[in-house]
């Protein structure tokens, strides 16, 4: 059994509370593998070390990522009590354990206020990731199942967006 808890939108707000880890990766990602066994290895010492360790699936929770921004894979995050900040260490067991034992979390720069996950900004940004996701799906539903070209796929979503536009405008 697993000591890694995963994350999703309806849950990720326990990052909020007490001291995490955090880890975003994508199942194709040959980094992200790469990490996975050190990464397991770290969640079976987190009751030793404190801390809960989590993990997203940038594929599954395309808002979290936003809200997160995370434009690399992995990405790994601290938070503490609802403070984040990007770790960007050696992906080793010894310096992930070091950097909470030793406390080297305290030395990094805290993710600015609105862009910290939990601010409106992020929020927002959550939502445009899960409209872009929305989007996705429309045009391989269209391209896909309905068998249309490429082309009439964006020419409809050129109508569409001139004709919001419109309706806005009025």
């Amino acid at each position: 059994r697993s000591n890694v808890r995963v994350l999703c939108g309806s849950n990720w707000s326990l990052v909020l509370q007490g001291q995490w880890m955090l880890e975003f990766y994508a199942p194709w990602c040959p980094a992200c593998q790469q990490i996975e066994a050190t990464w397991e290895s770290f969640a079976k010492e987190s009751e030793r070390l404190g801390i809960a360790v989590g993990k997203v699936d940038v594929t599954q929770e395309p808002g979290l990522s936003g809200r997160f921004f995370v434009t690399t894979l992995p990405t790994i995050y601290h938070a503490n009590d609802g403070v984040f900040r990007r770790y960007r260490g050696s992906r080793t067991l010894e310096d992930l354990q070091g950097y909470i034992l030793e406390r080297k979390w305290e030395a990094v720069e805290p993710v600015a206020g609105w862009k910290s996950p939990s601010s409106i900004m992020m929020h927002g940004m959550a939502g445009l990731f899960h409209f872009s996701g929305w989007i996705r799906q429309i045009h391989n539903y269209l391209t896909g199942t309905l068998g249309l070209h490429v082309w009439i796929s964006y020419a409809i979503f050129i109508l569409a967006t001139l004709l919001i536009g419109l309706f806005l405008g009025l």
